[in-house]
């Protein structure tokens, strides 16, 4: 895929697509509810298909509904906590998030189920959170390499299963987010005990905060050391709406300082309840102008672009993003706080330093981030690693650098179908 360089500031008005994480958490929260549940807005890309055909391969009735101009819909009848089909086979896919949050789901089901997934996906670790079930009262057998799918889980009965379980939070806050989205429907409920210090605590944060708008109580202490689950399951919702992805907006939000010009990125306010809108934040103190409102966010380039430094821990999907933006500063910008991501679809700081690199841009990998020194991008293909962000964040360098190609760009599929189409609307008052 060429980037074309635009020729004008740009001036655009972009809805970004469903938040992946919102939807996901949501999809799950209603297949385990009494009830059905409209889910409105919701992100139609590969992760979330792969989460609605795990969950429906459960025997979870999901219907989508005719768009109401806000993305797309999906009717979940839920299970009351127990998911009915024995014997399942679920395909995560490439999707972390549903294999994560889909395995404790699986054991709630009636009997058996194996889980599986992409070759790249079994490649990622597992480990902590299947000890966490075996612990649990789950079966867990590997099938594989052990810490890894695919792996067979089979459910002990219902009153045996939940308690008091130790898990780590320093590889990945999805191995906690899976636990405690299922932890509702454990007869005593749940009580979770983070044994290292807890990375992207936002993302936790919004899945207490899904889990409480279908019914659920989930206390924490101030460290997010331990987390109680309350029992009682979950109630449906009449119409529960997703919100715009933060992490797809960061693309847009880049764009601005980038090319220079105006976007005002529509559905996501200050309020908004996905930790990643920090990135805008980051963006300002590197020179943007930022402007909130209830229910939307506008981003104005002012000519300056300062370097920075700044822990991505809490908001690493934006790093990619940032390193894009760090091309282009007055000094160099350093990311800390973000060694978990060599664990995710790809090492992302070795792939962040290697394609800069590629690309004539002087950048080094740190223990736990990267540091980026500005200067002039030369053309060259740049590689994606079957990673739907290095894609995204990578194509804004050709906004001002000619001679960009991206390979394998449909990997922006996994969370971002319309991303290309996007990038044209956003782009379109810039170019002749």
């Amino acid at each position: 895929m060429p980037i074309r360089p635009v020729t004008a500031p740009l001036d655009a008005v972009i809805r970004p697509p469903g938040s992946k994480s919102v939807t996901n958490r949501a999809l799950v929260c209603a297949a385990l509810a009494r009830g059905t549940s409209e889910l409105v807005g919701v992100l139609d890309a590969d992760d979330t298909s792969a989460m609605v055909d795990c969950l429906t391969s459960l025997g979870i009735p999901i219907t989508p509904v005719p768009d109401d101009g806000r993305g797309s819909a999906m009717v979940v009848r839920g299970s009351g906590g127990r998911p009915p089909l024995d014997g399942a086979i679920l395909d995560a896919r490439l999707s972390g998030t549903t294999s994560r949050f889909i395995a404790p789901v699986a054991a709630l089901a009636r009997g058996t189920v194996i889980l599986d997934g992409g070759v790249p996906l079994r490649r990622r670790p597992m480990g902590a959170l299947l000890d966490a079930l075996e612990a649990l009262g789950a079966g867990v057998e590997p099938l594989g390499e052990p810490g890894h799918l695919p792996v067979r889980i089979t459910a002990s009965p219902r009153d045996a299963l939940g308690g008091t379980v130790q898990v780590t939070g320093d590889v990945s806050s999805q191995f906690l987010s899976g636990l405690l989205l299922s932890g509702p429907c454990f007869d005593d409920g749940l009580t979770v005990e983070v044994t290292t210090e807890l990375v992207s605590v936002p993302y936790v944060a919004l899945t207490l905060g899904v889990m409480g708008a279908f019914g659920a109580t989930v206390d924490h202490d101030e460290d997010w050391r331990s987390l109680r689950v309350a029992p009682g399951g979950y109630r449906a919702v009449e119409r529960y709406e997703v919100e715009p992805d933060a992490s797809a907006a960061s693309y847009w939000a880049a764009a601005a300082v980038i090319a220079g010009g105006t976007v005002r990125i529509e559905g996501l306010g200050r309020s908004s309840t996905q930790g990643d809108v920090a990135f805008i934040d980051v963006l300002e103190r590197m020179g943007a102008e930022v402007v909130w409102s209830d229910h939307d966010v506008v981003v104005r380039s002012t000519g300056t672009l300062r370097g920075v430094t700044v822990d991505m821990a809490d908001i690493s999907d934006t790093a990619q993003t940032l390193a894009a933006v760090a091309v282009f500063a007055d000094g160099p910008t350093t990311v800390t706080g973000i060694g978990f991501i060599r664990g995710k679809e790809t090492d992302r700081i070795a792939a962040v330093v290697t394609e800069l690199r590629r690309l004539g841009v002087e950048a080094t990998e740190d223990d736990d981030g990267f540091t980026v020194q500005p200067g002039p991008v030369s053309p060259g293909d740049v590689a994606t690693y079957d990673d739907h962000r290095m894609a995204m964040s990578f194509a804004l360098l050709g906004l001002r650098a000619e001679g960009i190609r991206i390979l394998d760009p449909g990997c922006t599929a996994k969370t971002y179908p319309g991303f290309w189409t996007d990038l044209d609307r956003v782009t379109a008052s810039a170019r002749p």
